[in-house]
């Protein structure tokens, strides 16, 4: 998934019909244009709880392919709902030079993860969990389940493209 999408950044305040309630709006805070791990981790929590009744009548399994739709964007952070049918998974990747973080809203997730320089490290992701991520990390995503999962993402800077590689040791930093 590449989210390099055409969007004039100077004017960016979008989010989906289906959570533009107020809470929405500021938790995605217009105003701020960087946000730390920290800051994604407590958004992507808040988002995943605070609004998991929208949530369920927005996601989508697709057991032909992964579904993804965005969530919010603003000129600091872009915020996506993604599921994962089981077996589907990503490739390993990182965000570009982006902060990130996902919460796990449905289900688990298997994560395989990597910092520059040290060992490909892995743990199974309950739902409720939240892990947060500074822009020098690569990982890889999969539903080893049967059961369907569901997860919240955000990353800051926003708009920037995701870099695969064809497995987690040949990601040597940004």
């Amino acid at each position: 998934m590449t989210t390099s999408l055409p969007v004039d950044l100077e004017h960016a305040n979008d989010i989906h019909t289906a959570v533009d309630v107020p809470l929405m709006r500021e938790l995605v805070c217009p105003e701020r244009t960087l946000w730390s791990p920290a800051e994604l981790r407590e958004l992507t929590g808040s988002v995943a709880d605070a609004l998991a009744t929208p949530l369920l009548d927005i996601v989508r399994f697709d057991t032909r392919q992964r579904w993804w739709t965005r969530l919010a964007l603003t000129m600091g952070v872009e915020v996506w709902l993604l599921s994962w049918a089981p077996g589907q998974g990503t490739e390993p990747h990182d965000h570009g030079g982006a902060a990130g973080s996902f919460t796990v809203s449905i289900g688990e997730l298997g994560e395989e993860y990597r910092h520059p320089g040290g060992p490909v490290r892995t743990a199974q992701r309950q739902a409720g969990e939240t892990v947060a991520f500074g822009p020098d990390r690569a990982h890889r995503l999969r539903n080893h389940s049967t059961r369907p999962a569901a997860s919240v993402h955000a990353y800051s800077p926003p708009l920037r493209p995701v870099r695969e590689y064809r497995a987690l040791t040949d990601f040597v930093g940004v």
